[in-house]
């Protein structure tokens, strides 16, 4: 049995740019979708922080951030079929979208590729 392959990226978006990324991603989340092979497409926009360890073990809440932070973080988790799906879907996405990432991110993103385990 072949099992997925997960792309996990990080993205440090520019403050006055979060508008613009998240339209963005809602275009290329559907791209993605659309292309044969793909498992699911998820964003994530980080709001929330734990206060400390602490009070991760006391099972308290996350506190959500609001401080004006350097850069806005931004989480995709992306799975297809194989490395050969992934491959040909993030070549046709860069095709289309690349220059518009680059307007909006501070730093190139972190890229994390492997297969999933469980």
């Amino acid at each position: 049995m072949m099992s997925a392959f997960t792309e996990i990226c990080i993205y440090e978006v520019k403050p006055n740019k979060t508008e613009e990324f998240e339209q963005l991603i809602r275009e290329v989340a559907e791209h993605h979708k659309s292309c044969d092979g793909t498992i699911s497409v998820n964003y994530v926009k980080r709001t929330h922080r734990q206060k400390d360890f602490n009070s991760v073990k006391m099972g308290e809440p996350a506190i959500r951030l609001t401080r004006t932070a350097k850069s806005v973080t931004y989480i995709l988790h992306w799975e297809t079929e194989s490395e050969i799906v992934h491959g040909k879907a993030s070549k046709s996405g860069l095709d289309l979208f690349y220059k518009r990432f680059t307007r909006c991110l501070i730093t190139m993103p972190k890229i994390i590729l492997g297969e999933q385990i469980i």
